[in-house]
Formats: C-alpha cells, structure tokens, sequence
C-alpha cells in the first residue's frame, strides 16, 4: 500500500469512526474495536485526533460526540493561526478546574461556555443551562443530571431568554454559574441582548457563585447593556493575553482574577488575588 491509499484509508477509517460516535452519543472502546473492526491502539490515535479538533472526548469507559450537530447552532474551531479558539480553550481548561465532582453548576451560552461545557462532559455533575448547543453536548451523558431552562429562543446563538427563563430561574439555586460577555470595562461587564442581559442577571440572583469567562480581546469594549458591576462576579477567567494595566486594575477590586495559559507556551497558570 502506497502513501497516499494509507492515507486515504486513514481518513475513511476515521470519517467510519466519528459518525459511529456521533450516531451514538456515547461509545465505548470495546464497541468501537468491534463495530469497525480496528485494534485498540488505532482507537486511541484516532481519538487523540478527535479530541484536538474538538468532536470528541474522552471519558473513563469510553468515548462522547463532542462535535456539530447540524440541527443545532454549534460553535467551530476557527483556523490553527487564529488565537482565539487557543484562547478560549485555555479559559475552558483553567475554569473546569474551578468544578468540583457532584457540583451543581450553571453555563450560560456563548463560545467560551460552550468549550468549558465540553471539558465538563462525563463528569458527575447537575448541569443547568439556557443553550441549546451546552444541553446537546450534555443530552447523551448518563453520569449529569441536565436541566434546560425554556423560554423563547434567540435564533443566532441557540439560547433561551425572556420572562419564561427568568421565572424558571427563580425557582433553582445553583453553586457556580459561568457567565460569557461581550465586553468588560471599568463600569462593569456587557453582553449585546437586553433581554439576554436581563436571564444574566437572574442566573446571578440564582447562584451562590458568579464566575465570568472572557478572553481578552474583550476588554476596553462595551455593549448595548450593562450585566453587572466589578463588585458582583466573584471570579473572572482570563487568558494571559490581559494587559499587565487591566491587571493591576483588577488586583485592587474583590473579583478574583486566574490567568489561564495559553497551551502554546510552557508557562504555568497565574492566580491573582486582590
């Protein structure tokens, strides 16, 4: 077999592989050495390669789809030379630390939740959420218990909001909830939807503990609405991109701020504390 047909084979191989997981929902590695016939350590290769594009993840016994489902709006991994995607996998990555097994957590909808909700997969966890893309990543998981807030759909990201939302909201208590924005400045924290900003703020008021995923990029620029002030979110995860002045600004505030590091450098993850 030349190179180029082992290389074709391989795609083939894989392109089996990944519909078999996605059909699915969850798979295990037995059932995937026995559906398509390949040893075990192709297996792993393969979804080492699915993991680092984002369609799958791994999980003790198996194996959950990760990836686009064309029926529900999904976030993509932008192109290798684009940092974002590096950014808000590192954001993702830091935060998920900030969850402990068996916690009962909310997420928001948004990019950089969405990348958090895939490193949460197969984990022991409640999970509630507004985000259609968050639930269905969620919906084939036997070890989370998923409860989807309802109300009315905001087409262009796939979440719920509105007056449904907010009264379903009052009604639960949550130990950490993860909020995404569009834009942070000495003022506060924004997003671009009134009524998206109004569920925030009473996913807020239903939480123990606020904690604000945002890459970098995000500071210095507000929106349409005002979410919240420095003195309401308990945690913001950032990216090392963050200018040392933005820094210095949080480190004399009550919000607590952890650098994640970016995957493409050696460095360690910072914590500062005001």
């Amino acid at each position: 077999m030349n190179s180029q047909t082992a290389a074709n084979s391989s795609i083939a191989r894989r392109a089996r592989m990944l519909e078999f997981i996605r059909q699915q929902g969850f798979v295990s590695i037995p059932e995937l050495r026995d559906s398509l016939d390949v040893s075990e350590s192709t297996i792993r290769r393969d979804l080492e390669s699915f993991e680092e594009s984002g369609e799958a993840r791994r999980t003790h016994g198996g194996v959950f789809y990760t990836g686009s489902v064309s029926s529900i709006r999904q976030f993509h991994r932008p192109n290798h030379n684009d940092g974002a995607w590096d950014k808000k996998r590192a954001i993702a990555l830091e935060a998920a630390k900030l969850v402990s097994d068996h916690d009962t957590v909310l997420l928001d909808g948004g990019s950089t939740t969405y990348e958090l909700a895939k490193q949460l997969v197969g984990r022991p966890l409640q999970i509630v959420t507004n985000s259609l893309p968050v639930a269905n990543l969620f919906s084939a998981s036997d070890s989370v218990d998923l409860v989807v807030l309802g109300g009315a759909i905001h087409n262009r990201t796939g979440v719920t909001h509105g007056p449904y939302t907010d009264q379903m909201l009052e009604t639960i208590n949550v130990q950490k909830a993860f909020l995404s924005v569009a834009g942070v400045n000495e003022k506060g924290f924004y997003n671009s939807n009134m009524l998206l900003v109004e569920t925030e703020r009473c996913m807020m008021r239903a939480s123990d503990r606020t904690i604000i995923v945002a890459d970098s990029t995000k500071f210095g620029r507000s929106s349409l609405a005002r979410m919240c002030e420095w003195g309401q979110v308990d945690t913001l995860v950032v990216d090392q991109g963050l200018c040392n002045l933005w820094q210095e600004r949080i480190a004399t505030l009550d919000t607590k701020l952890i650098l994640a590091a970016l995957q493409d450098h050696a460095q360690e993850t910072s914590t500062l504390t005001s």
